[in-house]
């Protein structure tokens, strides 16, 4: 499926593989980057599938990530933004989750912001807030 120049636009947040703690409970045993790596592959192919542009933004899991995110929104205006559950979900990434939170509002303040469960999933996540099936 060819991207008209009306395709809807996605922006897949998560944080860098390399750099998450797998020693973490609140993550699934037997977890680890390369895993998440492939996982991220096949929602962002999922995306595209779809007729959507997708891009994938890995942030630092940091004051860097806010940043880093900040400057990805600048350069496109996207209709839904997906935070992942690596970054969402264990208890000591609140302040991360905060600071991505906060930055999509700023920043892309029309922009849907979605949650996925894990990285397959993402599409779908983002799907129930463009209504485009």
């Amino acid at each position: 499926m060819s991207q008209s120049q009306d395709a809807k636009k996605v922006l897949f947040v998560g944080q860098q593989p390399e750099t998450v703690d797998f020693s973490d409970p609140a993550l699934p045993p037997g977890f680890n980057a390369e895993k998440i790596h492939a996982g991220i592959s096949i929602g962002m192919q999922q995306m595209t599938e779809r007729g959507w542009h997708a891009d994938l933004c890995l942030v630092q899991p940091d004051e860097s990530g806010a940043a880093a995110l900040e400057r990805q929104l600048a350069g496109t205006a996207y209709d839904c933004v997906v935070i992942g559950g690596g970054i969402r979900i264990p208890p000591k990434s609140l302040l991360l989750f905060e600071r991505l939170l906060n930055t999509v509002h700023k920043a892309a303040p029309k922009a849907s912001i979605a949650f996925n469960t894990t990285p397959q999933d993402t599409g779908d996540a983002a799907a129930r807030w463009l209504h485009t099936e």
